[in-house]
Parts: C-alpha cells; sequence; structure tokens
C-alpha cells in the first residue's frame, strides 16, 4: 500500500508495516503523521501495542524481583523495590535496544527510552503493586505457590488495560511512544 500526503507529492509512506503508513522522517517533514503527533488519530491497537511493549519490560522485571529477593531471603518491601527497579530497567532496555538498533546514539536513545516509557512504566508498577499488596496473602506468597503467579497475572492483566488508555491519550499528543515512532523506519 502506497500512500501520497498532499504538498508531499513524490513522498510514499512506509509500506509494509502495521501502523507506519505515512509515517515521514527527517527534517523536511516536521509535521506529525496521523496516529503519531497532537490531535491526530490515535487507534486502540496503537495504544494495546505500546502498552503491551512496557508490560513485557515490567514483567520481566517483576518477576526476576521476586526471584532474587526470594532467593536471598528478603522481607516484601525490598523484594518489592528490587522488582519496581528492575520494571524500569527492563521497560527501558526494551525500547533502547528498538532505539539503537536504528542507529541512534546511546545520549538520544536515553531519551527518548525516559520520555517514552517512564510514565506509562510508572503507571502500570503503581496498579501492579497496588493489586499485589492490597490482595489478601498475595506479598506472603512464594513463587512455588499457585496464588502468586493468579495474582500477578490479574495484577497485570489490571495495569495493561488501565495504562492503555493513558498511552493512548500520551500518544496523540505527540508523547510516550510516539517519540519512538519518529527513529523507527
Amino acid at each position: 500500500m502506497e500512500h501520497m500526503h498532499e504538498g508531499h507529492e513524490g513522498h510514499t509512506g512506509h509500506t509494509g508495516r502495521a501502523g507506519h503508513e505515512g509515517h515521514h522522517h527527517g527534517p523536511e517533514h516536521e509535521h506529525h503523521a496521523p496516529g503519531h503527533g497532537p490531535g491526530g488519530p490515535v487507534t486502540w491497537g496503537m495504544a494495546a501495542r505500546a502498552t503491551l511493549h512496557c508490560l513485557t519490560g515490567c514483567a520481566i522485571g517483576e518477576v526476576l524481583g521476586m526471584i532474587i529477593g526470594t532467593a536471598l531471603g528478603w522481607g516484601n518491601v525490598p523484594t518489592m523495590i528490587l522488582a519496581i527497579v528492575l520494571a524500569f530497567f527492563f521497560g527501558y532496555a526494551l525500547t533502547l535496544r528498538g532505539i539503537l538498533a536504528v542507529g541512534v546514539d546511546l545520549r538520544t536513545a536515553v531519551r527518548v527510552a525516559l520520555a517514552a516509557d517512564t510514565l506509562s512504566i510508572a503507571v502500570m508498577e503503581l496498579i501492579d503493586n497496588g493489586v499485589i499488596a492490597l490482595w489478601p496473602g498475595a506479598m506472603d506468597a512464594h513463587l512455588s505457590d499457585p496464588l502468586f503467579w493468579i495474582v500477578l497475572a490479574i495484577a497485570l492483566a489490571a495495569a495493561f488495560v488501565i495504562t492503555t488508555p493513558v498511552n493512548k491519550w500520551m500518544i496523540g499528543r505527540g508523547k510516550g511512544h510516539a517519540v519512538v515512532h519518529r527513529y523507527h523506519h
């Protein structure tokens, strides 16, 4: 599918990349492409993909933090703090990986990752850890307990459902994962 923009004759949009049709790069295209800029139409699918990206990093960090904290015999609070720190780390790391892969320098990539993921990960961690902290018995469940995995799955699902509208709102204003899209080719 080839897409031409009014006022940009001869310049085609991306083909074969879902969600990137009409996405332009370079200084000659200062406007925001549809779906990527302030006020542009942002689909729920775009928001869900951005949220799923953050959720993946958060889930890796959460589980790894719980495993490390449990293995070291830590209490609930230090284990939860470690899990949150690792959730941010892996959330940012996944974004950095994608941005660095297209040749962006490390300093710019770090700024982009911070801008793209901080609010999303923060909301996700607040919901995720809030569910776990408030669920009776969940904080004391061990990795071998089915309760641990059931509550974690419910907490991550709740975080996904609540964070998706936040990401939709941010992308629609040119923030969050809209910043990352500017670097994808």
